[in-house]
């Protein structure tokens, strides 16, 4: 495209052209902040800005991995269209619910972070390997704590939902009925692989299937390319942070790295049972013992019925308010460092504690989170290297005739690489924005200077087309074991769909099923009884099974399909009988019903979600969403 411009822009009407665009610049300025300006939608009235678009669009790209940039123009166009679709839905909801009251604590969302389990180590949350992951994903804290706030307010409004759906016992069974019927079949298969062994292949055979192709057979087309990179990873390694950047880091952003008051206890833990006095005079007892002087732990290990805590003697950890379970916390955030409790009552039992430890809250140590720190910085670092390195590249391009001045205006290396197809190759992999760029018309026939193509979030090129190769047909012997393996494989199945016709023709006129597949030479004849989740059926056999009407009593349906190994199968169904939903364990039966009512709840919320939207005064940009993203 520049090389375009720039091919173009000369002569006096270029001259003429820039006189008349001078004119506003002279009179009003100009604006450069357009990236990312604009909106994407507008939902009543509220504005999903392009900046906002483009960020998730990024995200989603993200989570396919290498796969991000190898989609088509196509594909990313109605990933762009499911994108915006899922942020207005976000926002028609978002909406409701601030009008429905709907609220999220600072606490609540605290809470959830710290018992994710990606952000737990040893046990415990890790500042560590929560701000890790959010760098891995290019998140900011307050951006993702924002995003968990709107996904736990809609998780309390599916809940909700959830909670008032429900299924008919009459469609309960129905549905037992369907899910647990069993049929009868018979299965005759065919092995492709050992009627295929037996087919002899011709040398005139195959010279005349490749003759009669003329066109088949072709080598792929390819091009040598030299290209220059930029890669994010290598611009870190460039920085040098030094220990005063980090000092200076932890001063300035100090009020980040805070941590509440934590408070390391054990337990013993008396269930109920049949008798809560008992259970309550048993505590009692126990904590007497302790404070009499008998170990704690031995006496944990011995009485309490936390399996997971009494090993270890009781202890539950170093925990701060919030994670502890809710009828320990406010006892425990009460007690003196070594005081023992009188049974606490929650709704196991009762429990016993000792305070053993008490972590004051406040600023972390600079050691703790030096390891942090040089990451965020590094990365931050990093990304403004990037911008400007990505600056130089854009402003060198315009006048760089090969990729040679533009390396040497920029100070990156040449880098080569041959045998690249239109299906990709290294260095770039599939990737299909490497392959649009290489193979776009400029570059590819007028050995032009691409573009700078972002093959991902972390790296990007420009690329220059030395040299192309065409297709070529391969010789005869390069193909030989295909053209072979092909007529070989062609003639098999055209025996298999013979032999699978002749015993549906055979059971059609009455025939036994053993005694007709016996005169087509079946490889395998089974008869058995199976369900629709039936594991140990081939799959495409159960489904294609279960596809055919019932039969009627006295008679058979009959069906063809091919295997999920390629072989083909011929089978009959005799009987068949509806799921008896008496014959299903209570508990699985329960289970199943919770199951089928979550789907249901699922259904309404869905089903809520497009009247919000239908009712919405929604208007989509889309000017704006077919422009090309930087993504």
């Amino acid at each position: 495209m520049l090389q375009n411009i720039r091919d173009r822009f000369t002569g006096g009407f270029a001259i003429a052209i820039l006189a008349l665009l001078c004119v506003p610049f002279v009179f009003f300025g100009i604006n450069y902040n357009f990236i990312g300006s604009g909106y994407a939608a507008k939902v009543n009235g509220e504005e999903i800005s392009m900046f906002e678009f483009d960020d998730a669009y990024r995200q989603q790209l993200a989570s396919y991995g290498e796969f991000g940039g190898q989609l088509p123009e196509q594909l990313r166009s109605i990933l762009k269209q499911n994108v915006l679709n899922n942020l207005i839905w976000d926002e028609v909801v978002d909406q409701y619910l601030n009008d429905s009251g709907f609220r999220i604590s600072d606490e609540m969302i605290t809470k959830f972070i710290q018992s994710a389990p990606e952000f737990r180590v040893d046990g415990r949350f890790s500042k560590d390997s929560y701000y890790a992951w959010l760098a891995e994903r290019g998140l900011e804290p307050v951006q993702f704590e924002a995003s968990q706030r709107i996904g736990l307010r809609e998780g309390q409004l599916q809940r909700g939902i959830a909670a008032t759906a429900f299924v008919t016992p009459a469609e309960y069974r129905r549905y037992l009925n369907l899910v647990r019927e069993q049929r009868e079949v018979a299965i005759a298969t065919f092995d492709i692989e050992t009627i295929a062994e037996g087919i002899e292949i011709s040398d005139s055979d195959v010279q005349s299937y490749y003759d009669d192709r003329p066109d088949g057979f072709m080598s792929s087309e390819t091009v040598d390319l030299k290209y220059i990179e930029l890669r994010r990873d290598e611009l870190q390694q460039q920085l040098d942070i030094s220990e005063q950047d980090l000092r200076d880091e932890y001063a300035a952003a100090s009020n980040r790295y805070l941590q509440d008051e934590q408070r390391q206890a054990s337990h013993i833990l008396i269930l109920f049972g049949d008798d809560e006095a008992a259970a309550r005079e048993q505590a009692t007892a126990i904590a007497a013992r302790v404070r009499a002087g008998e170990p704690f732990a031995d006496l944990a290990r011995q009485y309490s019925a936390d399996s997971g805590t009494a090993e270890r003697g009781g202890d539950l950890g170093l925990l701060p308010h919030s994670q502890y379970q809710e009828e320990l916390a406010d006892p425990i955030f009460a007690m003196r460092k070594g005081e023992v409790s009188e049974p606490v009552r929650s709704d196991f039992g009762f429990h016993v504690i000792r305070l053993d430890d008490i972590q004051a809250g406040g600023p972390l140590p600079f050691e703790q989170v030096r390891a942090e720190l040089e990451q965020e910085l590094r990365l931050r670092r990093s990304d403004a290297l990037w911008r400007d390195a990505s600056r130089d590249i854009a402003d060198a391009l315009f006048d760089a005739e090969s990729i040679e001045a533009l390396a040497s205006t920029v100070g990156l290396e040449v880098r080569q690489a041959e045998g690249y197809t239109r299906n990709g190759g290294a260095p770039f992999g599939n990737n299909q924005a490497a392959i649009d760029a290489v193979f776009d018309d400029g570059v590819l026939n007028n050995r032009q200077v691409s573009d700078i193509v972002e093959l991902d979030a972390n790296r990007s090129v420009v690329i220059q087309v030395s040299e192309y190769h065409e297709a070529e047909r391969k010789q005869l012997d390069e193909v030989r074991e295909q053209i072979v393996a092909t007529i070989r494989n062609e003639r098999a199945r055209a025996i298999l769909t013979e032999k699978a016709s002749a015993l549906q023709a055979a059971l059609r006129d009455g025939q036994p099923f053993s005694a007709a597949a016996a005169a087509v030479e079946a490889n395998a004849v089974v008869t058995a009884v199976i369900r629709r989740d039936d594991t140990e059926t081939d799959a495409n056999i159960r489904d294609a099974v279960f596809a055919v009407k019932k039969p009627p009593a006295g008679q058979q349906r009959i069906g063809t399909v091919q295997t999920t190994s390629g072989d083909e199968a011929v089978f009959s169904v005799m009987r068949y009988a509806p799921g008896r939903p008496e014959a299903i364990p209570v508990a699985q039966r329960d289970e199943g019903k919770r199951a089928l009512s979550g789907q249901a709840g699922q259904a309404d919320y869905t089903a809520l979600v497009f009247e919000l939207e239908r009712d919405a005064d929604v208007e989509r940009n889309l000017e704006a969403l077919a422009q090309q993203s930087m993504f």
